[in-house]
């Protein structure tokens, strides 16, 4: 990831409503939620959501897939691996065995997509 992308990934989640849109979106693993059920959770007006939405597609953190009539939304865990990697990438001057923490918390989310 280069600077530029963190940036705008920082961005993205800079923001109330997207950063809770996010953290919903983690907790629902890889099946996701509607742009309903989402709005729901948030109490957010559809519209207005929409357009946080885009933002966290834009940052590379949320996919989209249309079912029917809906759109479902989901992590995109590769775009938050890549966000978490290069936040880390010089950790703990040259001791990353320091972040396990973190990096176990990524192999248990890709467990729980599996």
């Amino acid at each position: 990831m280069e600077m530029n992308d963190a940036l705008g990934t920082l961005a993205a989640l800079a923001q109330e409503t997207r950063l809770r849109a996010f953290r919903l979106l983690v907790c629902a693993g890889s099946d996701g939620l509607s742009a309903g059920e989402i709005a729901e959770e948030l109490q957010v007006p559809p519209a207005t959501l929409s357009f946080h939405l885009k933002e966290l597609t834009r940052a590379g953190l949320v996919g989209a897939r249309r079912e029917g009539r809906s759109i479902r939304y989901a992590l995109r865990a590769e775009g938050m691996q890549e966000f978490l990697r290069f936040l880390s990438e010089d950790c703990c001057e040259g001791h990353p065995d320091l972040c396990l923490p973190q990096n176990e918390s990524l192999r248990t989310l890709r467990r729980k997509e599996a």
